[in-house]
């Protein structure tokens, strides 16, 4: 007989602590100070190898970027349906809440990161839905899409980007950060606004990036 996973909940509370984003510190999230650590820590909870790195614990430049710009500009998502997609921490998910959007989804193939949404979510006294799933085919509900440096690889951008467009041509906005990434593809791409993002050696090569805020052509 296969053993429930653990809850998750106790050990993110565990193992991270409220914080703010420097770009956005309007919004907290439980988050770690030290990736390798929590990384570790975190299979060791589970009882298995091989987990994914903890995206979930950082608030990542890009996110920072795009929920600066969505904070900024709450007409964007005021009483829409709106998806955060590959959400992470839920950032962005929180903010288009905080914002007036009729409905928020933030979606994650991550368990983790999946509890650490509803968590964040509360913390901020806000309703996301948390969908812990790969939506990649999925028909469009949504009229904005965000996502946060979703290309940073290879597999990943060749996966979600058809799908992203066909959201676009469906009539839906897709609104994207980048800080740089190799693998984001240029054509079809905005730009709506750029960003210099205080982040951390934890997770770059350097203590601040450059990202810029994109709408996807249909």
């Amino acid at each position: 007989m296969v053993s429930a996973p653990p809850d998750p909940i106790p050990f993110i509370r565990a193992h991270t602590a409220p914080a703010s984003p420097p770009a956005c510190p309007e919004i907290r999230l439980w988050s770690g100070t030290e990736a390798i650590p929590l990384w570790e820590a975190s299979e060791v909870w589970a009882g298995r190898k091989g987990l994914p790195p903890p995206y979930w614990a950082f608030c990542w430049a890009g996110g920072q970027a795009l929920t600066r710009w969505i904070l900024d500009h709450p007409e964007e998502c005021a009483g829409k349906r709106v998806l955060d997609f590959a959400a992470g921490c839920g950032v962005t998910a929180i903010a288009a809440a905080l914002r007036g959007a009729a409905r928020v989804e933030a979606a994650e193939i991550d368990p983790l990161a999946a509890a650490v949404i509803g968590l964040n979510a509360e913390l901020n006294q806000v309703d996301v839905e948390v969908v812990c799933a790969d939506l990649v085919g999925a028909p469009c509900r949504w009229d904005l899409v965000v996502a946060g440096d979703v290309c940073y690889e290879a597999a990943m951008t060749a996966h979600i980007w058809p799908w992203l467009k066909s959201l676009a041509a469906a009539g839906a906005r897709v609104v994207m950060a980048d800080p740089g990434r190799a693998y984001l593809p240029r054509l079809g791409l905005r730009a709506l606004a750029d960003y210099s993002v205080e982040t951390s050696l934890e997770l770059e090569d350097r203590t601040r990036r450059e990202v810029t805020v994109y709408t996807l052509a249909g």
